[in-house]
């Protein structure tokens, strides 16, 4: 995790540390394990380690910049923008089977809920789980801005989730 990664950790567990949360869920990949034991420890909450929580495998294209996918995989870069919910990159996942993951694990932690809790995710599994609350179709997915350390806050108001703020961030990062 950068520097930058850490201090906004700590800027977003001071910040929230009024709020009384009853569980801190994250993915099992390091840098969200890592915020969420600094959010924890400022929260006093437990960490639950989820492993649907993982951001989207881009099989080959994992780590490869744009250019990078164009270069290795011609044509494929513009298959995947022609079909952004169901294209899926060799060896990866599309962002339909990230919903068939994420979704049901993200309805299990809402209704287990008496009170609020945190997730600590990755922009591709936030912003899915925005589209659904939101009703918009994934291949929208990307019109949703989700900075690395930014905070979106959903709440619930008569049995239905809204979106209350979205991609904050602490100060001097925007």
């Amino acid at each position: 995790m950068t520097e930058r990664g850490l201090r906004q950790a700590r800027w977003w567990g001071a910040e929230l540390a009024l709020v009384p949360f009853e569980q801190c869920y994250c993915s099992d990949l390091i840098r969200a394990r890592q915020t969420a034991v600094i959010l924890a420890a400022s929260l006093q909450c437990e960490v639950e380690v989820l492993t649907a929580l993982r951001e989207i495998n881009l099989g080959e294209w994992d780590g490869l910049s744009r250019a990078e996918v164009c270069s290795r995989f011609p044509g494929e870069w513009e298959k995947r923008g022609r079909d952004l919910a169901g294209y899926r990159p060799q060896g990866g996942e599309s962002f339909d089977d990230l919903a068939a993951r994420v979704l049901p694990v993200f309805e299990h932690i809402r209704q287990g809920l008496s009170g609020n809790a945190l997730i600590v995710a990755h922009a591709g599994v936030n912003r899915v789980i925005l589209c659904r609350v939101l009703g918009m179709p994934l291949h929208n997915l990307f019109r949703l801005e989700q900075a690395p350390g930014s905070l979106s806050i959903l709440h619930l108001h008569d049995e239905e989730l809204r979106l209350a703020a979205l991609n904050r961030l602490p100060p001097g990062d925007l």
